[in-house]
């Protein structure tokens, strides 16, 4: 019965998702598809300094979210969530994480087995102890079935490993951060247009 509902539930979601004027949080640019991974997977990209938590209606970002995953979790899939310069202003209010966390979790992981089978990574960029603490409280209790498939890395360069840069379209000041903090050992300038 309640995976029932939960069907119900996010189809309800999906049409408003599909029929919902949703350019408020489109526009910002904070969450998108940027390519594939060596094997070929939708990597989707998600900048947390560009997530304005207190301009945005949570509602309609949730939507969007579902509206942006739901082709693409149909099939094999990566995230790259890029905490780089991310501050309390990009972070949800933990009212309204405990509040929504387990709903939001229920109906687009537990319930629809795609969103967890087919993602095989999720990389989280430049964590800081609150993010390491905040995916080990998650992925322990809450999501424990992902927990081998989250990965932070220090630095931006991690990534090339499993994705070419040209796949991997983030923002500048990401690389600059990069750069700040990890030195200028893995960075090698674009030379395809000389």
């Amino acid at each position: 019965m309640e995976l029932v509902l939960n069907n119900v539930r996010y189809e309800r979601l999906l049409r408003r998702a599909r029929s919902e004027d949703l350019s408020e949080v489109s526009g910002i640019g904070c969450l998108y598809q940027s390519g594939v991974d060596r094997l070929g997977r939708p990597v989707v990209v998600f900048i947390g300094k560009w997530f304005p938590i207190t301009e945005i209606d949570l509602d309609k970002a949730l939507l969007y979210l579902i509206k942006l995953l739901d082709p693409i979790v149909r099939g094999d899939y990566v995230i790259a969530y890029f905490h780089t310069l991310a501050s309390s202003n990009n972070h949800p209010p933990f009212s309204w994480l405990k509040e929504s966390c387990i709903y939001i979790y229920n109906i687009l992981i537990f319930y629809f087995y795609r969103y967890k089978k087919n993602l095989k990574a999720f990389y989280i960029v430049h964590p800081t102890f609150w993010t390491k603490m905040m995916t080990w409280w998650f992925t322990t209790f809450m999501a424990p079935a992902i927990k081998a498939k989250v990965h932070t890395l220090p630095g931006v360069e991690y990534l090339y490993s499993v994705m070419a840069r040209d796949q991997l379209l983030h923002g500048r000041k990401q690389c600059l951060y990069d750069m700040t903090i990890n030195g200028l050992h893995y960075f090698q300038p674009d030379t395809s247009n000389t």
